[in-house]
């Protein structure tokens, strides 16, 4: 959930600052320093603590302080978290993390949704894959990533799995922070569209384990794409080997 207001605005300057050890793990900061150093109200300090407590970045104990918590204790879950992550120094091991989760369960994810899913959620499936092709045509890079988190999202929500589509607004920020960060391609490509249509067709025919592979390609052609942006190169065509997604 995005956070508005001012001590939206807190909570987001703080988490950027743990997720870059500006602020570390250990330290001990008091309510008073969180006012000064924002320049907010004790109110608004003691609300953005209790939103990142909410978060486990940090404990907050009477006459103790507020403690920052190491990251493998933070919600790494949460969007807004793996937001600062991305924003971060460090935003190669979030990168890499998201890459991994994807290429767990997306494969898995499809074989159920072939096997479980209604008619209606397989057919919403074909219509998204074929909306891709038709914004691919267009090499609308802005459309095909919106139709591509649309997919994605649809994929996992079909798998009947509860835990596997609450797991949607995690594994989608991989595919927005080629929007948000500096790692667009130039074009569309497409066999990036055929691969997303060959998953759906595959739901769409009850087909499991034609499903679970198809989707084995798209997400670890992510994977390695995410190891070639690290190691310092360059995004293929947007959904191209090795950039399908």
């Amino acid at each position: 959930m995005e956070l508005h207001g001012l001590h939206g605005q807190v909570v987001g300057r703080i988490g950027e600052s743990l997720a870059a050890e500006e602020i570390r793990a250990g330290e001990v900061l008091r309510l008073e320093d969180v006012q000064e150093r924002y320049g907010v109200s004790r109110t608004v300090a003691r609300e953005a603590v209790r939103v990142l407590e909410s978060k486990r970045v940090v404990t907050s104990r009477p006459r103790v302080g507020i403690t920052v918590r190491p990251m493998d204790e933070w919600n790494l879950y949460d969007p807004q978290v793996i937001r600062w992550r991305l924003a971060s120094p460090f935003r190669g091991a979030q990168l890499r993390e998201l890459a991994e989760l994807r290429a767990a369960v997306e494969p898995s994810a499809a074989s159920l949704a072939a096997t479980g899913a209604s008619a209606d959620a397989k057919n919403a499936l074909l219509a998204l894959a074929r909306e891709m092709a038709r914004v691919a045509r267009t090499d609308d890079i802005q459309g095909f990533i919106a139709a591509d988190l649309a997919f994605h999202r649809a994929l996992l929500n079909a798998s009947g799995n509860g835990m596997f589509a609450q797991l949607s607004e995690v594994t989608e920020e991989l595919l927005v922070a080629r929007r948000d960060l500096p790692l667009m391609p130039d074009h569309v490509d497409a066999d990036s569209v055929r691969l997303h249509l060959r998953v759906a067709e595959a739901v769409s025919q009850g087909q499991a384990v034609d499903a679970a592979q198809c989707a084995g390609i798209i997400v670890d052609a992510a994977h390695r794409e995410v190891e070639q942006l690290l190691e310092g190169g360059t995004p293929c065509a947007l959904g191209g080997p090795p950039g399908t997604h």
